[in-house]
């Protein structure tokens, strides 16, 4: 499925989602690049002036990727509670002054992370998803949810998010821009996922299609099963090294 929702942390975030809200048409879809046509399975890029998705094909994405190894910036927890970012997955090169950075392909989870029921409360968050991600171009973070109006971003306090930061290691491995920390709780389980931040608008489009009523109904809850066991499927365990669980 192709999509071109607005990047979060804007107003027009919502009105990006109608590729995923809305049935595909016959238009081509093309690389926002090369202007190449690109299959149903094709990767996405950020583009950071129009905080939008950009469809990319297979090499065109694969040289971002390169473009970014020197210097792609990754978030700790640290980092973010100070405000510092990092430089982004495109440098120079066919991407110019640095506009369009490719989403990784990379799932990971965190067997040991501490985030809890108590820190999940502090979030303030209606439902029992969220993803947060770092937007460079604002300097902030960025808490979304999944609604019956499309993407819902949350107002939190430094408190909040820094005791979901702090509580696991994947958030030190988090890109700018392209990946996002994707939480979920659930039957009194917190499970924690780093992941492309495409897959979290193509949830939250796929929730706006199905919700219906108060709790969203047994289609929604459906979806977001299957959802999720996509992810655990895709997602690899964080190195012990880098877990920081004293393992």
């Amino acid at each position: 499925m192709s999509v071109h929702p607005a990047v979060p942390g804007t107003a027009a975030a919502p009105r990006g989602l109608a590729r995923f809200a809305t049935p595909r048409g016959p238009r081509e879809e093309r690389c926002e690049l090369c202007a190449a046509v690109v299959g149903e399975g094709h990767r996405h890029l950020v583009d950071v002036e129009r905080r939008a998705l950009a469809c990319a094909c297979g090499p065109c994405a694969t040289l971002l990727d390169r473009s970014g190894e020197a210097g792609s910036g990754a978030v700790g927890s640290g980092a973010v509670g100070s405000g510092a970012v990092g430089s982004g997955a495109v440098g120079s090169g066919v991407a110019g002054g640095g506009r369009f950075r490719a989403v990784p392909d990379r799932y990971l989870a965190d067997p040991a992370h501490r985030v809890d029921e108590q820190a999940w409360e502090r979030l303030r968050i209606p439902v029992g998803v969220a993803f947060f991600f770092r937007n460079s171009a604002l300097d902030k973070l960025v808490a979304l949810y999944p609604s019956p109006a499309g993407a819902t971003e949350s107002e939190l306090e430094e408190e909040s998010w820094a005791s979901v930061l702090d509580g696991t290691a994947l958030a030190g491995q988090l890109r700018p821009d392209v990946e996002a920390l994707l939480l979920r709780r659930h039957e009194g389980r917190m499970e924690c996922f780093l992941v492309p931040i495409d897959i979290c608008y193509e949830l939250v489009g796929r929730m706006r299609l199905t919700w219906q009523g108060f709790d969203g109904g047994a289609e929604a809850r459906a979806d977001l099963a299957a959802f999720f066991a996509h992810v655990r499927e895709r997602a690899r365990d964080l190195p012990r090294d880098l877990r920081g669980d004293g393992e």
